[in-house]
């Protein structure tokens, strides 16, 4: 009875999980539209449901009515599994991912769906495999923009996951684990944001590599490469409508916020608050309960807001600008501040 217990619990709280994230990026895409909206100096959606609140909803009804077209010469296995691999990487990933401290409920833990001592390498491994999606996508639509798309994001991915990798190196050093749990607990104490790594922990370079290197990872302006219209039309997904489209289009958006998640628990200390033990707790169990799920989605909503003002603010580059800032800066500087953090660590040691 234990066994079916935890087994059905398991599985709701997956359900739950995946509701909420897809919710999370239909209402990203709305956040953007309006704050890009705001930049541009108009108004974004506004039309369906107050405020345009509506709009993702009407948006994702579109998607699913719109004619599914396939195009003639395309190697239909690959070109319809592509966009399930980009958004299975892409939601798999949240899986590991704690979104506050540890409660546990018939064995389960209700704010981690999978607690591994590892989740770091877990996070890094799957979201590296949905650059599958994409090459084949490119590769199996019988099309060169396409290919083009596609190749150009490899070779982005290639070179920016060495730097990203590197710029979280430090942060492993200084925690001695991969546990995301093990990690945010490594940063918490009385001096509330002045103990989180990117100030107290020397890492604010490496928070700074990261997150360039997160907008190339995610094909994000200014390095939205992959997908740039004045050169490629659509880039990978040219040949892809309806729903095939809308997966590719959920994936850049949950792995907007699997990124960020990741910063967060990096690099801002999880879900512990930015002002230590300066106010008191207060309230009951649920409310102590659900402060650091609010400190936790605060700091993702702030890296998502930072997405959108970036790509509301900056031009493309150009390829051959994008391949050399990765190899011959960003790589350069994440291997200093990894040779710099060990030596840190290993004179305080003494």
């Amino acid at each position: 009875m234990t066994i079916l217990l935890f087994l059905l619990f398991t599985i709701v709280k997956i359900a739950v999980v995946t509701v909420i994230l897809l919710t999370a990026v239909a209402y990203t895409v709305l956040l953007e539209r309006k704050v890009v909206g705001r930049i541009q100096n108009r108004w974004g959606p506004s039309r369906v449901g107050p405020f345009g609140l509506l709009q993702p909803l009407a948006d994702g009804i579109k998607l699913f009515l719109k004619e599914d077209l396939m195009p003639t010469g395309v190697y239909k296995p690959l070109y319809i599994l592509a966009p399930v691999i980009s958004l299975a990487c892409a939601l798999i990933s949240i899986a590991v991912v704690p979104f506050g401290v540890p409660h546990i409920f018939n064995g389960v833990d209700v704010f981690q769906i999978a607690d591994v001592n590892i989740g770091l390498l877990v996070i890094l491994g799957i979201t590296s495999v949905g650059v599958y999606g994409i090459a084949l996508a490119g590769w199996s639509s019988n099309s060169k923009y396409s290919l083009l798309g596609s190749l150009r994001a490899s070779a982005q991915m290639v070179s920016y996951e060495l730097a990203l990798g590197l710029s979280l190196v430090g942060v492993v050093l200084s925690a001695s684990s991969l546990s995301l749990r093990q990690i945010v607990n490594s940063q918490t104490s009385t001096h509330g944001f002045l103990s989180w790594n990117v100030f107290g922990g020397f890492q604010f370079v490496a928070f700074l590599i990261y997150l360039t290197a997160a907008y190339a990872e995610t094909n994000r302006a200014p390095f939205d490469m992959s997908e740039a219209e004045t050169e490629l039309t659509a880039g990978y997904h040219t040949e892809y409508s309806s729903m095939k489209f809308a997966m590719f289009f959920m994936a850049e958006y949950a792995n907007m916020i699997t990124v960020s998640c990741v910063a967060t628990l990096l690099f801002l200390g999880g879900w512990t608050s930015p002002f230590g033990t300066l106010f008191p707790d207060f309230g009951g169990p649920i409310v102590l309960a659900l402060l650091p799920v609010f400190w936790f989605v605060a700091k993702v909503f702030f890296f998502l807001f930072l997405y959108i003002w970036v790509r509301g603010t900056l031009p493309r580059f150009r390829y051959d600008q994008l391949m050399s800032f990765g190899w011959k800066l960003l790589l350069p500087v994440s291997l200093a501040n990894v040779v710099i953090t060990a030596t840190i660590i290993m004179l305080r040691g003494h």
